[in-house]
């Protein structure tokens, strides 16, 4: 759950561009090149900076988790979910919400911007999926749900969660993905800022780093597993801690590291199984609050999906 999710937007209008197709190759901004004071506003809605933008559209739990711990460790600024103009144009990569809901607008918006799709196993996703839906649902209804505005959109486009008399239904679930990829596939077809990737495949984070034009020499992507460990996941195994102590426990819940096999560079495996909070968890100083506030206090853009 991103910071202060119940906050909700103010709006201003905007008209984006349609599916121009892209095909520079410009270089991501890094946080030493990029100066947010000149880049903090966007003239007529649409983002004067040329500093690009990398957004990361797959759904919620195929991995969009570990795409953006891998990028912070890159050295680019983060937001897991973005709920205000300033997150977007303070941070270089944004994932999960809006992004996968919202992606054409933000086409529109970041025409220097470079879009990763994210797909996962169909058995391994409607299983998780279901996990984080049902422990959402209660928060995403329209009046009383305590979530932000723009993820309840988000939710309620992309999942039909108001239209649906069971939103965790299997059939109804992939439909839903297979619906989003579809359509995700059309749009970017041809295009040279587009890239699919499945994270669990080898070197599949080394794919995302030379698509990109980063390096993939990155020695601090080793940290990840300790970064990421932290004392409420310490407290979510109490018996492992009881039993084997607090160095066995850790070993037991923290990610897996880094893979570097003869394929390249893997990415970290964060909120496997039930977790859901490994964002909140781990700890790094390019992390973009999804509420930051700018100029325009914590307003979004006013666009229709």
């Amino acid at each position: 759950m991103p910071d202060n999710a119940n906050n909700s937007p103010i709006t201003t209008h905007v008209q984006p561009t349609g599916n121009a197709k892209h095909t520079g190759h410009s270089q991501v901004a890094t946080p030493d090149e990029m100066n947010p004071e000149q880049s903090s506003t966007l003239s007529s809605e649409q983002a004067s900076v040329e500093k690009q933008k990398v957004f990361i559209i797959g759904l919620p739990r195929t991995g969009t988790t570990s795409v953006s711990v891998a990028l912070l460790e890159q050295g680019l600024k983060v937001a897991h979910m973005a709920f205000t103009k300033q997150a977007f144009m303070l941070a270089d990569a944004i994932s999960d919400v809006p992004c996968f809901s919202d992606y054409r607008q933000l086409d529109g918006l970041f025409p220097q911007a470079k879009f990763v799709y994210l797909d996962r196993e169909m058995a391994k996703w409607v299983p998780s999926m279901q996990m984080l839906l049902g422990k959402m649902l209660p928060h995403l209804e329209a009046k009383s749900g305590r979530f932000h505005p723009i993820m309840k959109r988000s939710f309620r486009h992309t999942f039909a969660i108001d239209k649906v008399a069971d939103p965790v239904d299997e059939a109804h679930l992939i439909a839903c993905y297979q619906r989003h990829q579809n359509e995700v596939l059309a749009y970017f077809h041809g295009r040279e800022d587009f890239i699919t990737l499945d994270i669990s495949h080898a070197g599949s984070l080394s794919r995302l780093l030379q698509f990109l034009g980063l390096t993939t020499d990155c020695p601090t992507l080793g940290q990840v597993t300790d970064r990421a460990f932290s004392d409420s996941q310490i407290k979510s195994a109490p018996s492992q801690i009881s039993q084997e102590g607090t160095s066995q426990a850790k070993a037991a819940v923290q990610p897996q590291p880094v893979n570097t096999s003869e394929h390249g560079l893997d990415f970290p495996k964060l909120n496997a199984g039930t977790h859901v909070a490994a964002w909140h968890e781990y700890k790094h100083p390019n992390k973009v609050n999804s509420n930051s506030a700018g100029p325009q206090s914590r307003k979004f853009f006013d666009y229709t999906l």
